[in-house]
């Protein structure tokens, strides 16, 4: 360790955003008492439009292009993402340098009476700003009536009573560390509805040529997150999605064999193609890019160019 004891992590400033800053802040203090960290709080694109569907925003990276800047800039020395909001390819001079272990990645019901999603009236009103949420939902029930629900975990537990939605889907991730677990009517389980690529685990952005910061991160890296996180972000970035696509990706470990299941759709959840594909832990990439031939070929292709094309 070098003479340098002070980092910066940027972060959104969200409750949760700020959560997750927290804590990765108390684990790098538990590890390095020498250490003075600071959070630096950076409002991104995706916080400042909150009156439009994600999807309608455009480009990638809504809630982390800002954050980036200020790591590019030296402004900041690492950033605390959720890897769900983090597009497939990075910023040349920045890496995904480690993970902790992950959070459950399931997505979570949360309704008006309790109902899980089977129980719902026809035609209830469900609320969340995910086309690959969305896409799902109608699949499994198309006479649900999907409206956009933008904003924090606070506000959309807000809206489902304020604007009358029967239900809204989350992330159990973002609940559980709130500690919020309580309002969860039903979890969706992965076999059920697969969640978003990288959701609920904690990605740890660095500058790649700094040593010292790397250097410091280390110590909170989980290596079974980070391979299977790896596996579903290969697979994303060979469909070139964007976290404004249905596109949903699982994977888990049995010994040294990874299994992922992905997932494209269309928008209305017609036809939704979902395949998995085993292979070997240590080449999570190949994996992820094999899956993601497999859905191309199946149709997949077909799908995301109508959507890339209605963009």
């Amino acid at each position: 360790m070098n003479e340098q004891t002070q980092l910066r992590i940027g972060t959104r400033g969200s409750a949760l955003a700020l959560w997750q800053a927290e804590w990765v802040k108390a684990q790098l203090l538990a590890a390095h008492e020498e250490l003075a960290v600071e959070l630096l709080v950076i409002k991104t694109t995706g916080d400042k439009i909150l009156d439009v569907p994600l999807a309608k925003v455009g480009g990638k990276g809504l809630f982390v292009k800002e954050i980036e800047e200020a790591l590019l800039d030296g402004k900041a020395d690492l950033a605390v993402h959720s890897v769900k909001d983090m597009p497939a390819e990075l910023p040349e001079g920045l890496h995904l340098a480690v993970m902790p272990p992950r959070e459950d990645p399931r997505d979570a019901l949360i309704s008006r009476n309790g109902a899980g999603l089977e129980a719902l009236p026809h035609g209830a009103r469900v609320g969340t700003s995910s086309l690959r949420r969305a896409a799902q939902l109608l699949h499994l029930r198309p006479d649900l009536r999907i409206e956009t629900l933008r904003g924090n975990v606070d506000t959309r537990l807000r809206k489902l009573e304020s604007e009358g939605f029967d239900a809204i889907v989350l992330a159990a991730a973002g609940l559980k560390r709130m500690e919020l677990s309580h309002v969860v009517s039903e979890y969706l389980e992965p076999e059920r509805m697969l969640p978003a690529v990288g959701q609920g685990a904690l990605g740890i952005e660095t500058r790649t040529g700094d040593a010292f910061t790397n250097e410091v991160v280390a110590s909170l890296a989980h290596p079974q997150t980070m391979t299977i996180v790896r596996a579903e972000r290969a697979f994303l970035k060979r469909l070139e999605g964007g976290c404004q696509v249905p596109i949903g990706a699982h994977a888990t470990m049995e010994g040294e064999t990874l299994i992922l299941t992905g997932m494209v759709a269309d928008l209305e959840g017609v036809r939704l193609i979902r395949k998995e594909l085993r292979g070997d832990a240590q080449q999570p990439e190949v994996v992820g890019e094999r899956l993601a031939e497999v859905i191309l070929e199946s149709g997949g292709a077909e799908i995301l160019a109508e959507f890339y094309d209605n963009q």
